[in-house]
């Protein structure tokens, strides 16, 4: 059993509404239990980085920091990934 620190953070790029995005949680929706999900709202202050690079492409995931996917879950690509870093732990 991985503790919660040792978890993938899944970091979503994501804006008010964006169904792509609740789209995309659903199918993630079996795994979550093997990751944390970190939710950027691009539309922030703050965020205004990510805006300018992501505006046009959320759903945006970066996993541990590196850039994964965009527009959709590639659900081969996240469990090959999610599975290495497991097995890094």
């Amino acid at each position: 059993c991985l503790t919660s620190s040792n978890k993938p953070v899944l970091t979503l790029f994501t804006k008010k509404p964006c169904p792509l995005c609740d789209e995309a949680k659903e199918v993630l929706q079996p795994y979550q239990r093997r990751f944390i999900l970190q939710e950027v709202d691009i539309t922030l202050p703050e965020n205004s980085a990510w805006n300018d690079k992501y505006k046009y492409d959320i759903p945006v995931f970066h996993l541990n920091g590196k850039f994964l996917m965009k527009h959709r879950v590639d659900i081969e690509k996240f469990e090959d990934q999610l599975t290495k870093l497991e097995l890094q732990n």
